[in-house]
């Protein structure tokens, strides 16, 4: 399965404009696409940072979508007053405890290692890191999307409530310190986001 992410730097006044388009026009316009499993939007009220996420059932699909979402990412520009970025990922992993409902909340972590070693990174994500989430507090699913020839990876831990996010703030923060050198990966970013569009709809990997 793929992934592609726009994320929008936008404005905060723009913010439930911008939510309102992707729910409205942008969500049932890709859910209509051949091969689309479902979108995702996480957004930051204090920023305007927005990342919006499609999964594919395969690459082809997701290619082959290119052309058709390309008018309305530039709209949602328009929309959201800011600009964009978009990234393709293969998505590595899901775990999921159970759906997240409203009022959930993701914390992000990017992160950067070898190409050669990505193989071995997902592995030991998958089977020593995925399973030690569960004992968090609120905890709900946990995604990973890799870009294996540029060495890149994104982990999205989503968990039930913005309290929930922030009593685990340590507990992540000994994880990542932990595991993400053992998994031969360096933490680049952390940001924490609501999740106001929960219907990415990827199977369970682990």
């Amino acid at each position: 399965m793929y992934a592609r992410s726009t994320t929008i730097s936008g404005d905060p006044q723009a913010l439930d404009r911008g939510i309102a388009y992707v729910r409205d026009e942008v969500m049932p316009a890709v859910q209509d696409m051949a091969g689309c499993l479902g979108l995702s939007m996480l957004a930051d009220r204090g920023s305007g940072r927005c990342i919006v996420t499609t999964s594919w059932r395969d690459r082809e699909a997701m290619q082959a979508s290119a052309e058709g979402v390309r008018s309305m990412r530039d709209r949602a520009a328009e929309v959201f007053e800011g600009g964009f970025e978009v990234r393709e990922w293969e998505i590595a992993a899901m775990h999921r405890r159970h759906e997240a409902h409203h009022g959930a909340c993701t914390r992000v972590t990017w992160l950067r290692g070898e190409p050669d070693g990505m193989e071995r990174s997902i592995e030991g994500f998958r089977t020593t890191l995925a399973p030690r989430l569960d004992d968090l507090p609120g905890f709900c699913s946990v995604s990973l999307m890799t870009h294996t020839a540029e060495g890149m990876a994104v982990a999205a831990v989503t968990y039930d409530s913005r309290e929930d996010m922030v009593e685990t703030r340590g507990q992540a923060q000994a994880l990542r310190d932990e595991l993400a050198p053992a998994l031969g990966l360096a933490v680049t970013e952390v940001a924490e986001f609501d999740l106001v569009l929960a219907h990415l709809r990827v199977p369970e990997t682990v």
